[in-house]
């Protein structure tokens, strides 16, 4: 078991390791799209890749997860076979968003063991989300 501070000391050496590994400016919150983020998570159960619709109005959600829906057979065929839609998925701090992921089970970012097949995974699978974003960015803004 960690305490809180060896906690975020790992959290923050993983992230700084992944960013030095993996040199490149990401999409992330700059999407050009106030709604839509392309997000990375990793914790003690799961690393997941995901663009997340972040609007609080349950409407204005919709709209975006709609168009997001509308493009799963480009997404899953052609950049991310294991992408999962979640209209309603509910971050830890409680808040609902909509978010479309892919998901490596069974790593904990407390064990540097997982590190290295954890960043390979962000990467490769960013690498592809950010991809199909770029490519239909357009239509999802539209």
């Amino acid at each position: 078991m960690f305490s809180k501070a060896e906690s975020k000391k790992l959290r923050q050496q993983f992230w700084t390791s992944f960013g030095i590994v993996f040199r490149r400016k990401w999409i992330l919150y700059d999407t050009g799209i106030k709604e839509l983020q392309l997000k990375f998570t990793f914790n003690r159960k799961f690393a997941q890749v995901s663009i997340n619709v972040i609007d609080e109005d349950p409407l204005i959600r919709a709209y975006y997860f709609e168009k997001l829906l509308s493009l799963k057979n480009i997404l899953i065929s052609e950049y991310l076979p294991e992408a999962v839609f979640e209209e309603e998925y509910e971050l830890p701090e409680g808040k609902i968003v909509s978010r479309v992921y892919v998901q490596l089970d069974g790593v904990n970012i407390h064990n540097r063991q997982h590190w290295p097949e954890v960043m390979k995974f962000l990467s490769d699978n960013m690498l592809k989300m950010e991809g199909f974003f770029e490519e239909y960015r357009d239509f999802i803004s539209a």
